[in-house]
């Protein structure tokens, strides 16, 4: 458990600067109609990510405690949405 709590919350960031140079290439072009159901769900997915990353980054840099919802429940709920909608972009 000692190894897991020191190397996660890297992983975690790494995982979210990736999560946006991957958003900024794939996210493409708008159209005259908007946005398409594919923008739509990948930017959903950023939103998540980018408030996941967010509170690592606070927990493990600052020592701030999370605000809101100090459990884990909530961001393992985010994560699991996350996967939700990874399955649902491309059908």
């Amino acid at each position: 458990m000692v190894h897991v709590r020191k190397v996660v919350p890297y992983a975690l960031m790494v995982a979210v600067a990736s999560g946006l140079y991957m958003f900024s290439q794939i996210f493409g072009e708008i159209k005259d109609e908007g946005f398409s159901r594919f923008q739509i769900m990948l930017g959903i997915k950023a939103f998540f990510g980018i408030w996941l990353g967010f509170r690592g980054i606070n927990q493990k840099f600052f020592s701030i405690n999370p605000w809101v919802f100090k459990s884990h429940l909530f961001p393992l709920i985010l994560v699991v949405i996350m996967i939700f909608l990874s399955q649902f972009m491309y059908l």
